[in-house]
């Protein structure tokens, strides 16, 4: 008797809308906050070469764990809170330190 294979889940898309899109968003929000309160704070000239490279390997990290989720509503919930408290946390250091 062989076991038939598992079916893809239905709910892979927004699984993939969540790390492609909010991923992107969380990315570009770390990013900010290094370039911000990182060392030399937003005038250092060393650091725009590497707050722009920084993007690509945040944002395949959360786009690779996104499919850990259990379904992709948990996932466009939890990476949209993550977004939400990363942009607030970058305009209240953007505001104080600017």
């Amino acid at each position: 008797m062989s076991a038939k294979p598992d079916a893809i889940r239905p709910d892979w898309w927004s699984k993939t809308f969540a790390g492609a899109v909010l991923g992107a968003t969380l990315a570009l929000a770390v990013a900010g906050l290094f370039a911000w309160a990182g060392p030399g704070g937003i005038g250092a000239r060393e650091k725009a070469q590497f707050v722009m490279w920084i993007m690509a390997p945040l944002w395949m990290a959360v786009f690779s764990t996104v499919y850990l989720f259990r379904s992709g509503l948990r996932a466009v919930l939890w990476l949209g809170g993550a977004n939400a408290a990363a942009y607030s946390l970058l305009f209240y250091v953007r505001y104080t330190l600017g």
